[in-house]
C-alpha cells in the first residue's frame, strides 16, 4: 500500500469498475428479499448542490442491504423541473437579448429539451462523484414517453370520477414568471408599506393598495361590530377619481374590527379574503389588473400602467382630491413572493385544474393510522397529518411552455349542454373532455375543431406519481417484486409538496402505499444559518470532493447527526473527516506491513496466511491470549450494536460507534498492545487484528466505500459488495 491515500487516484477508477462489474444492479430473484429506493430525482438541468448529496443516507441504507443478501434497487432519475427549468433557460435567453415571447410553443419547448439535456449527462456523473450505488441501467426522466403516458392516465382516471376540476379561481399569479402557483409555493415574506386611510362615503378604511379602488364591489363591516352595525345592508355613495358611486355595505365575520378603523373594501378579483367574501354574500368580480401587471380599462385613465406606477399616481390624485385622511408610513405586514424572482405576486382570476384532494388526503390518512405507512420519527408523522387534514383542493395548472401539457381538450360548438359531466361536488367541468392519448376527434361534439388546454402540469403533479410510474415502466414483473418501495428518503422541507402528495397519488392509483417507511433528513446549516449566495456561505460538494475525497464529505453529513435534525456542516468537519480516512488506510498499510506476505518466515506452523473474512468473526478469531480475547468480545459488542442501530434507522449513531471503536480502540489501544506480538512474528495476533479490521470496514463501508473498498481489495483482492 502506498504511503498515503489518495482519494482524487482512486475514486473514480473505482466507481468504474463497480458499474463495470454490475454490482449496483438489480434483477428478479426468487427467494430474495426486495428492498427498493427510488432516488428523489434532482433538476435534469441543474448542476448538484450540498442537498443533494444528503442521498447519502440513501447510499447507506442501500449499501447495507446489499450486505445483508437482499435483492437491491436505487433507481436513479432526473426532473424536468417545469417552472424552475424554464426560469433558468429565459435567464439563458435574456443574456442573448432574447425572451420567451421570441418563439412558439414547439420551439421554446425544442430549445429547452435540448438545453436541459446537454447538462443532464453532468449531473448524474456528479452523482458517480459522490460514489452512490445507484442501478444506471434503469435511469428514468420525467418527460419519458412512457412516464408521460401514466401521468396523463392518472389525470384521465381523476377526471371520470370527478376528482378533477376546472373552475375559475383567484390564483397566486407572478407577472414577471407568467405563471400561477399553489397556496405551497407561495413565499410570504414581511416588508414595511405605506397603509393609506381613504375616506369611503361615511367612513374611512385603511388600505394598502389604493390603485384596486377600482375593482371594490362592497364595503365590509364586522356584524357584531356596534358602530357600523346600521350601515349593514345598506348603499353608500362613494367619491372616487371617475366620479361617484355606489357601492352596497356588508357584515362578514372575517372582518378584524381592530384592524384599522374596522371597516374594509372588497376587492374580491384581487385579494383571498375578499374573494371568500365575495363568494358568501354573492358579489360582483371587477379584474383591474391583467397578466401582465397592468391596470385594465376598468382603471380609466390609469389603463396600462403597472401596478406601483398606478398606485403611486392614485395615491397623488386622491390626495389631492382631499380623499386620503392619512398614511402610516411604517406599516408592517406580510405579503406573498414569488420563490423564485422574488416580486410580489398577484391574486388574479383565472380558469384552472384543481385535484380534489379530501377523498384522497383521508385514504392516506387511514394508511398512516393504519401503520401501513411508518415515520421513523414521531413530529414528522403528526405533520403529515396535519397537513393532510388541512389541505386545500390543489391547484395543477402552470402556464409554462415547458412539462407535460394537460390533455384536456375544449369542445369548440356551443350547444353540448347534455354532454357536460357532472363531478361529484356539483361542478360542471363544461365544454371539456379529457384524453391520455391524443384524440381524433372531438369526444363531447364529435365534429369541431377542438382545442387542447395550453397549461403544462405542476411538476409535483407528476412527481407525486414517480414510485409507481417509475416501476410500472418497467413492467408488471419489476412493478410487482419492488413496490410499494421499501423507504423514502428526503429532506423534511417537502413532506407536504411532496411526500403527501406521493402518499395520496399511490393509494390512488395502485390501492398500496407507494414506500413503507418514511426517513426525512434535516436541512443543512453553515454556522447556524441556511447555505445561500447572498450570506456567501455556500459550500460547493464538487470543491470539498477535490480537496478532501468523497468519504470525507459523506462522513460529515452523518457524523454526529441528530435524528430528522438540521446538521452543521464546515470545511473543518470535512477535513476531520479526512483524518479518519488517513487513519482507516496507515492501519491497514500497519496490517500489510506486518502481514504473512511481507514477512515469509512468520508463516511457519499457522495453518492460515490470512484471516477468514466470511462468516462468523468468532469463529475466525483464534482463542488463546487474553488480548486477542478482549478484542473479539469487544468487536462482537459493538457489531451487534450497530446492525440495531442501522435496523432502527440510527445512522450517525451506528456510523459513530464503528468510528470510535477503529480509531480510540482498535487503532489506539489494541494495536499498541499488540505490537510487540506482530513485532516477534504471532500469526494469530496479525490474524486476529485483520480479520477484525476488515470486519469493521464491511460495517464502515455503507458510510464511506471508496477507501473502505480501496483496502479491502488490498486484502482479499475483492471489492466488499461482491458476491
Amino acid at each position: 500500500m502506498d504511503k498515503t491515500f489518495k482519494p482524487a487516484e482512486v475514486e473514480d477508477s473505482l466507481y468504474k469498475q463497480w458499474e463495470e462489474m454490475g454490482l449496483f444492479e438489480s434483477r428478479i430473484v426468487e427467494g430474495k428479499t426486495p428492498f427498493t429506493i427510488i432516488l428523489p430525482p434532482p433538476n435534469a438541468n441543474a448542476d448538484l448542490h450540498l442537498g443533494h448529496a444528503m442521498y447519502v443516507y440513501e447510499d447507506v441504507m442501500i449499501r447495507y442491504r446489499h450486505l445483508q443478501g437482499d435483492e437491491v434497487l436505487w433507481l436513479p432519475g432526473a426532473d424536468h423541473a417545469g417552472f424552475e427549468t424554464q426560469f433558468v433557460f429565459e435567464k439563458h435567453l435574456a443574456k442573448q437579448g432574447k425572451s420567451r415571447f421570441d418563439y412558439d410553443r414547439e420551439t421554446l419547448y425544442q430549445m429547452i429539451w435540448e438545453f436541459v439535456h446537454e447538462n443532464r449527462g453532468k449531473m448524474e456523473n456528479q452523482l458517480r462523484k459522490l460514489g452512490f450505488a445507484l442501478d444506471w441501467s434503469k435511469a428514468k426522466f420525467t418527460l419519458d414517453e412512457d412516464i408521460v403516458t401514466i401521468v396523463k392516465e392518472t389525470f384521465q382516471k381523476l377526471f371520470t370520477e370527478g376528482l378533477v376540476y376546472r373552475e375559475n379561481r383567484l390564483v397566486n399569479y407572478c407577472t414577471h414568471c407568467g405563471t400561477g402557483f399553489s397556496d405551497l409555493e407561495v413565499k410570504h415574506v414581511e416588508r414595511v408599506d405605506p397603509l393609506y386611510y381613504l375616506k369611503y362615503g361615511p367612513f374611512v378604511l385603511a388600505t394598502v393598495r389604493p390603485e384596486t379602488k377600482f375593482g371594490d364591489t362592497a364595503v365590509a363591516v364586522n356584524p357584531k361590530d356596534k358602530r357600523y352595525q346600521k350601515w349593514i345592508g345598506k348603499e353608500i355613495d362613494v367619491e372616487g377619481l371617475l366620479g361617484t358611486f355606489k357601492i352596497k355595505v356588508i357584515g362578514d365575520d372575517a372582518i378584524d374590527p381592530e384592524f384599522g378603523t374596522g371597516v374594509a373594501k372588497v376587492t374580491p378579483a384581487h385579494d383571498f379574503n375578499d374573494y371568500d367574501m365575495a363568494k358568501r354574500h354573492n358579489l360582483e368580480f371587477k379584474t383591474i389588473i391583467d397578466k401582465t401587471g397592468r391596470m385594465t380599462e376598468l382603471a380609466g385613465p390609469y389603463k396600462g400602467l403597472k401596478i406601483l406606477k398606478a398606485r403611486e399616481q392614485v395615491t397623488d390624485a386622491m390626495q389631492k382630491k382631499g380623499l386620503i385622511e392619512k398614511v402610516d408610513t411604517e406599516y408592517l405586514h406580510t405579503v406573498a413572493t414569488c420563490y423564485k424572482c422574488a416580486r410580489v405576486l398577484e391574486p388574479l382570476l383565472m380558469p384552472q385544474w384543481y385535484v380534489k384532494v379530501r377523498p384522497l388526503a383521508d385514504k392516506a390518512l387511514e394508511a398512516i393510522e393504519k401503520k401501513e405507512v411508518v415515520f421513523t420519527n414521531e413530529r414528522f408523522e403528526k405533520s403529515a397529518v396535519q397537513w393532510l387534514t388541512n389541505f386545500h383542493d390543489w391547484n395543477i395548472s402552470r402556464q409554462t411552455v415547458w412539462g407535460i401539457q394537460i390533455p384536456a381538450y375544449r369542445c369548440q360548438k356551443s350547444d353540448v349542454g347534455g354532454q357536460k359531466l357532472k363531478t361529484e361536488n356539483g361542478r360542471l367541468n363544461t365544454d371539456w373532455f379529457v384524453s391520455a392519448e391524443k384524440p381524433e376527434k372531438c369526444q363531447i361534439c364529435g365534429e369541431c375543431e377542438f382545442e387542447q388546454d395550453a397549461d403544462t402540469f405542476d411538476t409535483w403533479f407528476s412527481s407525486s406519481q414517480w414510485p409507481f410510474a417509475t416501476l410500472q415502466s418497467f413492467g408488471k414483473d419489476m412493478f410487482e417484486k419492488f413496490y410499494p418501495t421499501s423507504v423514502m428518503e428526503t429532506g423534511y422541507d417537502i413532506l407536504p409538496w411532496w411526500v403527501c402528495r406521493m402518499l395520496m397519488m399511490g393509494l390512488y392509483r395502485t390501492k398500496k402505499v407507494p414506500f413503507k417507511t418514511v426517513y426525512l433528513h434535516g436541512l443543512i446549516r453553515v454556522r447556524g444559518q441556511k447555505m445561500s449566495k447572498s450570506k456567501g456561505n455556500v459550500i460547493n460538494p464538487l470543491d470539498m470532493i477535490e480537496r478532501y475525497g468523497a468519504d470525507a464529505l459523506r462522513a460529515a453529513l452523518v457524523f454526529e447527526v441528530g435524528d430528522g435534525t438540521d446538521l452543521g456542516i464546515s470545511e473543518d468537519k470535512i477535513r476531520g473527516m479526512r483524518n479518519f480516512m488517513n487513519k482507516i488506510w496507515n492501519v491497514g498499510r500497519f496490517l500489510e506491513m506486518n502481514s504473512s506476505s511481507s514477512h515469509p518466515e512468520r508463516v511457519e506452523g499457522s495453518s492460515e496466511a490470512l484471516p477468514r473474512v466470511t462468516g462468523s468473526l468468532t469463529s475466525a478469531l483464534p482463542a488463546g491470549r487474553q488480548g486477542r480475547d478482549n478484542l473479539q468480545k469487544e468487536f462482537v459488542k459493538v457489531e451487534a450494536e450497530f446492525h440495531q442501530n442501522m435496523k432502527g434507522y440510527k445512522f450517525s449513531a451506528a456510523f459513530g460507534l464503528v468510528y470510535e471503536f477503529l480509531w480510540h480502540r482498535f487503532a489506539d489501544f489494541y494495536i499498541e498492545e499488540l505490537k510487540e506480538e506482530l513485532r516477534n512474528g504471532n500469526i494469530e495476533v496479525h490474524d486476529s487484528l485483520t480479520g477484525v479490521y476488515l470486519e469493521s470496514l464491511k460495517l464502515l463501508h455503507p458510510f464511506i466505500p471508496f477507501v473502505t473498498d480501496e483496502v479491502h481489495k488490498k486484502f482479499t483482492n475483492k471489492f466488499i459488495l461482491e458476491k
